[in-house]
């Protein structure tokens, strides 16, 4: 019984495929968060206050996670070195939570689609379409980068010029996350200048000190590469 068995198992592993697709290999002092295989280290998530989160008896958070993981594993997926979703579901978001830190990233989108990083678990740096017209009442002709959840008139709400790349193109962030403080270059552009972000859940109380990165992405295919982190 134990030489079938056995001889079942190498057979099995004989015949399963096998990856020949390498990890990505970050800058010195950073670390992949997407490691161009496949989604490890990565869950579902929401617009969720991070804070009620944390608060959340270990049952009934393992419970959410996996809700908003089966959901976000329906529309994300590993592309080779991109990180790839449908426009659809739940946001991708790391298992692990950050405080300071320095991320890199780059994105390709699509015409009409809207997305946007979360930091610390707050939205947003905006990404969006900033050629369509039924977005311009919203502030999309000034372009991508912006804290677009900050409130109106506040330092950082609007990127400071337009640094979006063409449709087709791949746009880089640099993204400094220190205290309650953020920073963003758009395609080696300042966008944001040392800006301080509202707690979009409370805007009376600071960001949270840590929380988790989440891509989010509704209403337009979205390709991720590059996804760097550093932490401070």
């Amino acid at each position: 019984m134990i030489r079938v068995t056995l001889a079942l198992l190498l057979a099995a592993l004989a015949a399963a495929p096998v990856s020949t697709q390498k990890a990505v290999k970050p800058p010195k002092g950073f670390v992949a968060l997407y490691n161009g295989i496949d989604l490890t280290g990565w869950r579902g998530g929401d617009t969720f206050d991070h804070r009620k989160y944390l608060a959340m008896s270990e049952e009934a958070r393992a419970k959410q996670d996996a809700e908003w993981t089966a959901d976000m594993r329906a529309h994300w997926r590993a592309d080779g070195k991109e990180l790839v979703n449908d426009g659809k579901g739940k946001y991708a978001t790391t298992v692990k939570d950050y405080g300071d830190f320095e991320l890199r990233v780059d994105y390709k989108t699509v015409p009409l689609a809207d997305s946007g990083i979360y930091l610390r678990g707050v939205p947003q740096v905006q990404i969006w379409d900033h050629t369509n017209p039924a977005e311009f009442k919203n502030g999309a002709q000034k372009g991508s980068g912006g804290l677009w959840n900050n409130s109106p008139g506040a330092p950082g709400k609007d990127p400071l010029l337009l640094a979006d790349k063409k449709f087709g193109k791949w746009n880089r962030f640099r993204i400094l996350m220190e205290g309650i403080r953020v920073t963003v270059w758009l395609n080696g552009k300042l966008v944001v200048d040392h800006a301080v972000m509202e707690n979009y859940y409370d805007r009376k109380q600071p960001i949270p000190p840590r929380g988790p990165i989440e891509l989010q992405t509704h209403g337009g295919e979205i390709r991720w590469r590059n996804v760097f982190i550093k932490e401070q």
